[in-house]
């Protein structure tokens, strides 16, 4: 039976989930095609392959596993990544990034024509810094300076211009970060977060609570970078947002189920990954409850 989920009750992102960092868009270019643990040898991806691999990756924080993936592969196109606060989205996320190294195993990123694979890495945003006088247009533009000394050329400031209309900033060019709105700042990171043109996107809850406005924006951005042929992999605690992607990562420390939202968020997967907290509604829909941190 297939279900529409959705969640009973907003969870509240705390200081100690497996964030790290707060605010603004993170680029890398990956030296090498994988992220190994330490001691094992570092292979590269052959050919062109286009998905993203996980094979024996744990992740360890003391004497912790917080996250433990056998075997994953993530397409091109739109992956969330969804489970209880401390299921390990954030650090499968940072892992992808190259901001974690694995305990163990390999994960492996597509190759691509121009070389190294590129990925973009939009953290959650909440606060700036009143003393952070930055304004949004300078934001995006330090994600293009292909010039000579590092300069914006003319086809990056028109980037730049295009992403902005896109996220509706424009009218924000000159504004300070401090003086948005969290909706407003978000779509600003997510501007400087395309404007990287990645192979891969990663975003952290990028729409937990902003406003409609910014949610629609958002959301309309992220469909046209999947269709795009890019690999975009959201972190969201919201399952009404997962039903819009393509692949859904059911986690709690580790992959509970994979597969197409219908597949996958189904009672008996979601029980497993709440640890039971998972009501079926009458009208077909799930709830679950996630407000418990770790």
């Amino acid at each position: 039976m297939g279900t529409t989920p959705r969640t009973a009750t907003p969870v509240r992102k705390s200081p100690e989930t497996d964030d790290v960092g707060h605010a603004g868009a993170l680029g890398t270019s990956r030296s090498g095609a994988s992220a190994t643990a330490q001691h094992s040898p570092v292979t590269s991806s052959l050919g062109p392959a286009s998905s993203i691999y996980f094979s024996d990756v744990r992740v360890e924080r003391g004497r912790s596993t917080v996250l433990d993936v056998a075997s994953l592969q993530i397409d091109p196109g739109y992956t969330a990544l969804v489970g209880p606060n401390g299921s390990g989205k954030s650090t499968m996320l940072h892992v992808i990034a190259g901001l974690l190294r694995p305990s163990a195993g390999t994960m492996t990123l597509p190759s691509s024509s121009a070389g190294n694979a590129r990925v973009a890495y939009v953290l959650q945003s909440q606060h700036a810094s009143k003393q952070l006088l930055v304004t949004a247009r300078e934001v995006v533009q330090l994600a293009r300076r292909s010039g000579r000394l590092g300069r914006a050329t003319p086809q990056d400031r028109r980037i730049v211009d295009d992403l902005m209309e896109r996220l509706g900033v424009t009218d924000l060019a000159h504004r300070h970060l401090a003086d948005m709105s969290g909706g407003q700042r978000q779509r600003v990171f997510i501007a400087q977060g395309l404007a990287q043109e990645a192979n891969i996107l990663l975003l952290d809850e990028p729409v937990a609570g902003l406003d409609l406005a910014s949610e629609q924006t958002i959301r309309q951005a992220i469909d046209d970078d999947r269709s795009s042929g890019r690999t975009v992999v959201v972190a969201t605690h919201d399952l009404d947002e997962a039903t819009r992607a393509d692949q859904v990562v059911l986690l709690n420390g580790a992959v509970v189920a994979v597969g197409s939202p219908t597949d996958v968020l189904q009672p008996e997967h979601l029980r497993q990954a709440y640890r039971g907290r998972v009501l079926e509604l009458g009208d077909g829909s799930v709830a679950v409850d996630d407000d418990h941190h770790h």
